[in-house]
């Protein structure tokens, strides 16, 4: 998609501090940190929103699920909070699928 950020990130035209890529999937850290450790993943693939995961890419979002337990192990962490926001009232600021993961403090819910 020509105008996602995200999707730019992925084809490497802004750049981004990564922490795992393979073909299908890019985790980099947030700009905008809300834990000591703040990594987005994403699908290279541009999936607006969960509600858009069909049978044809839903093995993407699964490898996402087996890539972020690799990335924690890299980074040294074990315990961690994995977020998707879906929709703007849900707090969705950019429409390309993408998962925070948080790590490095306590967290508590509701969040905040």
């Amino acid at each position: 998609m020509d105008n996602c950020i995200f999707c730019k990130i992925a084809a490497g035209e802004i750049p981004s501090r990564k922490a795992y890529e393979d073909d299908r999937v890019l985790a980099f850290y947030d700009l905008e940190p809300q834990a000591p450790t703040h990594i987005l993943v994403i699908p290279k693939q541009h999936i607006a929103w969960a509600n858009d995961i069909t049978p044809e890419n839903s093995a993407d979002i699964a490898h996402i699920f087996e890539v972020i337990p690799q990335i924690a192990k890299d980074l040294g962490f074990t315990d961690y909070r994995i977020i998707n926001n879906c929709g703007d009232q849900a707090g969705q600021s950019v429409k390309h699928l993408h998962f925070h993961v948080l790590s490095g403090r306590d967290f508590t819910w509701p969040p905040g």
